[in-house]
């Protein structure tokens, strides 16, 4: 007999599950090395709450009222209930504030991309730390993590949220104009975002430039040559890529155009690629002005990654090795994605 489980989740057998708690203790043990306390947040939000961050793109998948009426909704991440956390709970703590999280998160996608709606996250929020510093910070934590867990031939790509929008305002692209060419760049499709250039009606020289630059990817080297819009992003780029350790830095691709799908980001963002897996394994970046819509304005950056794909990431590079063996006892390996 087969009984369904909602479209969008999964079950995890004892097997795929110890591999997986090998894979969290250890960046556990990462996170508390540097410093990172670890925070638990209700997995249900006031929808109220939650509708303080701009997240189009990762609206809550789930909702349900309590029994006053209220609207509940299950959390699609976990920087906004540490934001609320840090306005209420630590009103008056003196900055940099460190937490850590492994949570689940639930998220609203179309099934038919077989994509989760549930997924396990390890990330971190770092509070208080403005860019450079701060942003040069995570994304040591970051690699440092990743290298703990064993994962051998990943990258970091780095790009700014405020680069194509200054972009545009500098070009005067219409307000109407500018929501469809950022989804379009969202998704990587240069193929729409150039005909949507085109159906803009914008002249030759502003379209080919709107199309060039977010194409631009590469090492330092992109950073010395950049459209006077761009500047201030780019140095902002060269400054965290200047305080990072050689280890750190070599990881680093920078991406002129990577934009996040969620709103609230502000300056650096940033995503880690896999040569195992098509999709990003997780992301973060700088989101300055989010805390502010709580009640204490403090700069912000951080990560989460997705622990699924981090998992078979790893099964990609090495089947059977490693942290994926230290999750079975009994030696078995591979679990159910091998």
């Amino acid at each position: 007999m087969i009984h369904p489980i909602p479209s969008g989740t999964r079950d995890v057998l004892p097997q795929e599950t110890g591999e997986v708690r090998a894979i969290t203790d250890t960046l556990r043990t990462a996170f508390d090395r540097h410093g990172y306390g670890e925070i638990y947040t209700p997995a249900l939000e006031y929808e109220s709450v939650l509708a303080r961050a701009d997240m189009a793109e990762a609206q809550p998948a789930y909702r349900v009222f309590d029994e006053t009426g209220v609207v509940l909704a299950l959390r699609s991440d976990m920087t906004v209930p540490i934001a609320r956390v840090v306005a209420t709970r630590y009103a008056s703590s003196e900055p940099p504030l460190r937490f850590c999280y492994f949570a689940h998160c639930y998220r609203g996608v179309r099934p038919q991309r077989g994509q989760l709606r549930e997924l396990l996250q390890a990330g971190i929020e770092l509070i208080g730390s403005p860019a450079p510093e701060g942003t040069a910070e995570a994304l040591t934590v970051l690699c440092r993590s990743l290298d703990a867990v064993g994962l051998k031939d990943y990258r970091v790509g780095m790009g700014d949220a405020s680069l194509f929008p200054a972009l545009m305002a500098s070009l005067q692209v219409r307000e109407p104009v500018r929501h469809g060419l950022l989804e379009a760049l969202v998704r990587r499709d240069f193929v729409e975002l150039g005909q949507r250039l085109h159906d803009a009606g914008l002249d030759g020289q502003a379209a080919d430039l709107l199309l060039d630059v977010p194409q631009r990817r590469g090492g330092p080297e992109l950073l010395t040559d950049a459209p006077e819009p761009a500047v201030e992003a780019v140095t902002g780029m060269r400054r965290v890529y200047e305080l990072l350790d050689p280890d750190v830095a070599e990881r680093v691709i920078f991406d002129l155009g990577l934009i996040r799908n969620i709103g609230y980001y502000t300056g650096a963002v940033f995503e880690v690629y896999d040569p195992a897996l098509g999709t990003p394994i997780g992301g973060g970046g700088r989101y300055d002005e989010l805390l502010g819509r709580f009640g204490r304005a403090l700069p912000a950056v951080g990560f989460a990654l997705d622990v699924d794909q981090l998992h078979q990431a790893l099964a990609g590079e090495e089947r059977g090795t490693g942290l994926l063996l230290a999750g079975s006892a009994d030696g078995a390996g591979g679990g159910a994605l091998s």
